[in-house]
């Protein structure tokens, strides 16, 4: 076959051997948006649906959130929930640029960064059972806020140190070497050359963090104690009356409402109008 018809390219421009490639392409995409984002949308119609459990949205109806607001139950584990995700983002940002700035420069990378994200590949409960074990059984400690603390930066701190190592990979310390070389010390040096370059993933290993603690169950079923965070509350909640699966729909609506634009806004500011300017 001549050199020119295996190299010329497909409708769109885009190259391949299969003219209806960039079709399955689209067909594929639009499938997953779907089956990530209708789930979300219905959920948020069965809000307001008279009968949400019949999984049918009409007759509408703003009882459930009348219900929801009338009952504080649900507010002290949401604010435990909020507290404990931003210390747990706080902690894995700083953490992960700290290890993510020495990690591409040490001997061994590899293997220290394989042992670093290894929780990724561990399950939920299992870990949970473990740390539940070495806390409780063996060290005899309390269980409580804290250990769930622990625990969310045990499962988010890998996350937030890839973000950071994306950009951590492909720095070029030849800036810093420069820096040093026209008088600059060590604190202006990060704070003017690195902090500008590496504050989107700071920002992303952060909000990451805050999301998968905001989040997280498996985990915190062993390790809370007697405390209670939210997905605890909806756990608790849905498996042991069902009458309360409709406040917890209103609730999950209005926490995805204030999430997903939010977080749409931030990552727009950080990878659309900083590579503008």
């Amino acid at each position: 076959m001549p050199a020119a018809k295996l190299n010329r390219p497909t409708q769109g421009g885009a190259w391949s051997y299969w003219a209806g490639w960039p079709r399955v392409a689209k067909f594929i995409v639009f499938g997953a948006l779907g089956i990530i984002y209708f789930p979300l949308l219905w959920l948020a119609l069965m809000s307001i649906s008279a009968q949400p459990l019949s999984g049918l949205p009409l007759p509408f109806s703003g009882a459930n959130y009348v219900a929801l607001f009338q009952s504080g139950d649900w507010l002290a584990p949401f604010g435990i929930s909020v507290l404990i995700a931003l210390g747990v983002g706080a902690v894995t940002a700083v953490t992960a640029t700290l290890v993510g700035r020495v990690l591409p420069h040490s001997k061994r990378a590899g293997t220290l960064v394989l042992l670093a994200v290894l929780p990724l590949f561990i399950p939920g409960m299992s870990m949970g059972a473990a740390q539940f074990i070495f806390l409780r059984p063996m060290l005899g400690l309390t269980l409580g806020y804290w250990s769930i603390f622990l625990g969310h930066v045990v499962w988010a701190f890998p996350f937030s140190l890839l973000i950071v190592l994306v950009l951590t990979t492909r720095f070029d310390s030849r800036l810093v070497e420069a820096a040093a070389d026209l008088g600059a010390s060590g604190w202006r040096t990060f704070w003017d050359i690195e902090m500008p370059i590496l504050r989107p993933g700071i920002i992303g290993a952060g909000t990451f963090g805050f999301l998968i603690s905001f989040n997280e169950v498996q985990r915190s079923i062993f390790l809370r104690g007697t405390a209670e965070t939210m997905p605890i509350w909806n756990w608790m909640m849905a498996s042991s009356q069902q009458s309360q699966v409709p406040v917890i729909f209103c609730l999950e609506t209005i926490v995805l409402a204030v999430v997903l634009p939010s977080l749409a806004a931030l990552f727009w500011v950080l990878f659309v109008r900083m590579d503008k300017n």
